[in-house]
């Protein structure tokens, strides 16, 4: 398909995707309660213990399981959850969460402020690699102060600390369970246990997921859905076939190939919606390992590849249209984004100029796929074209889901492609992935190319603590045009992933992580 058509495609989408709105505008309706939903997720989760692993479909299943302090509606506004309320201080150091009453894991033991301080100041603070940066930076001490009220201490205000609290953040972890445990080899993670509106009844491999109605949920009334069902169907087409037939109630995010859509939202009964991914603006690349030295450590090189890559071909053909390209590190969708950075447009020759100067000598490299589905099996494939045109020794690597965490935890890779999330603020969402504190071994989430700068580690700190938002985004600009010139990762796309559900199906997205934490309001008609 021409890229021409492929816009077309997009437009036609677009409409879509707004008169499948409507129906949320109108008045409010009473609740159903009962009934089964299957959902598609893709690939099959490596785990749902969700304090241990980060990747999107943990985090979609997990965060039904599992909660955290805070919710946030689609302006990023704070909302409660386990935190029923919540002051900070005149000074902006201290925070002070007021927790719910009642409230209970799913083994009926009681949830209190000593869990709260377990997940935050030891639990997460040891593996997470989004909670770890901002505790080892930011906090001073966490304590309890009482069964129901637990006070975060800040070194300096670090106003993102309310944006920190998102279920994949920071999840509540039981303390019963997990203290004095070796956190990855506790037996609990294959039975995960939560506060959250829906338990863990059963995971059959390769097939679904089924998680149950809480019966004994601190939120009077919710959920209102009995059960769900996240079916596992690896093979895209076999996805589409599913919702067209009824087995299937909602296509999640990036679960069906781009080019069915628009097609399946056609179809009697069916919504779509790009919202609920508010919180998240994901952002798509290629991480080069500079910690393994040769090639992809120069600059030049890297610089290079840039040039090489046809990213709107990636943007229009690969992804249908679903995105917009990026400049560097920061989306433009969300706050303090400069677009005063050097670009890179797609340009053959002066990519052979820049991998020449950089002494490439034909080394291979290895791109490691990243196993979520066709579309970015295509993605691979375009790319190594690109760079195989550009006089790049490429081939591509494939493996499945846990693989490829392993290997991208662990270092494993010449280059690979991730997604990650902007959770709000650079502070909480960008710095992770470049501040050299955050290369750790473990967890494919920070800074998994070994990027390391001081300038960039001493713009991010400062940016992260500035007393106002024009001198954060003056130190944010700078340090846009550094990470930019120095290319620690090969941005490709600020992504779009639509949602397509049966429109009985009410309530899905109602927050800004939408089905990440949506089933406790969703109903079905």
């Amino acid at each position: 398909m021409t890229s021409s058509a492929f816009r077309r495609h997009l437009a036609v989408t677009t409409a879509l995707a707004a008169f499948a709105l409507a129906p949320s505008m109108a008045p409010a309706q009473t609740p159903n309660t009962g009934g089964s939903i299957h959902v598609v997720v893709q690939p099959e989760p490596p785990m749902l213990m969700q304090g241990l692993n980060q990747n999107g479909p943990t985090n979609m299943v997990a965060g039904n399981i599992y909660e955290s302090l805070l919710r946030y509606d689609e302006k990023l506004n704070p909302k409660p959850s386990l935190a029923k309320s919540w002051e900070i201080s005149p000074d902006s150091k201290v925070y002070t969460f007021k927790l719910q009453d009642g409230v209970t894991w799913h083994d009926g033991k009681p949830f209190t402020a000593d869990d709260v301080v377990f997940s935050l100041d030891k639990f997460l603070r040891e593996v997470h690699p989004r909670w770890r940066p901002i505790a080892n930076s930011q906090v001073e001490k966490i304590e309890k102060i009482d069964d129901l009220t637990v006070k975060i201490t800040l070194k300096q205000p670090f106003g993102p600390l309310i944006l920190s609290q998102e279920v994949g953040g920071a999840p509540m972890i039981p303390k019963h369970i997990y203290d004095g445990t070796d956190y990855r080899a506790n037996p609990a993670n294959n039975t995960p246990i939560g506060t959250g509106p829906f338990k863990f009844k059963e995971w059959k491999k390769g097939s679904y997921i089924h998680l149950v109605k809480n019966e004994n949920y601190w939120q009077k009334g919710k959920p209102n859905l009995d059960e769900i069902y996240w079916e596992i169907i690896p093979d895209a087409a076999a996805r589409a076939v599913a919702y067209e037939t009824g087995k299937i109630d909602v296509l999640t995010g990036g679960s069906v190939d781009v080019y069915d859509v628009a097609r399946l939202s056609k179809l009697p009964n069916s919504c779509v919606t790009t919202k609920g991914w508010e919180m998240f603006a994901p952002h798509a690349w290629l991480t080069p390992n500079i910690a393994k030295g040769g090639p992809l450590a120069n600059k030049q090189f890297r610089q290079g590849m840039m040039f090489a890559i046809d990213r709107e071909f990636g943007k229009d053909v690969v992804w249908g249209g679903l995105g917009k390209l990026p400049t560097g590190p920061i989306s433009s969708k969300t706050k303090f984004y400069s677009a005063d950075v050097p670009k890179y447009s797609y340009d053959v020759a002066k990519a052979k100029e820049l991998i020449k100067a950089s002494g490439y000598k034909g080394e291979p490299i290895k791109l490691l796929a990243l196993p979520y589905g066709e579309v970015w099996s295509r993605w691979a494939e375009a790319i190594k074209q690109n760079l195989t045109d550009a006089g790049v020794n490429v081939s591509i690597e494939t493996t499945d889901v846990p693989g490829w965490t392993q290997k991208a935890s662990n270092g494993d890779f010449d280059m690979t492609f991730n997604y990650l999330y902007q959770l709000g603020d650079p502070a909480t969402g960008v710095a992770r992935n470049y501040i050299s504190t955050n290369i750790v071994k473990g967890n494919p989430f920070g800074n998994q190319g070994a990027y390391v700068n001081p300038e960039v580690d001493k713009l991010f700190a400062d940016a992260a603590t500035a007393p106002s938002d024009s001198a954060r985004q003056e130190l944010y600009t700078k340090v846009q045009k550094i990470l930019a010139d120095d290319v620690p990762v090969l941005w490709q796309l600020e992504m779009d992933f639509p949602t397509i559900y049966r429109c009985n199906v009410k309530n899905l997205v109602n927050s800004a992580i939408g089905v990440n934490d949506g089933f406790r309001d969703a109903w079905k008609e």
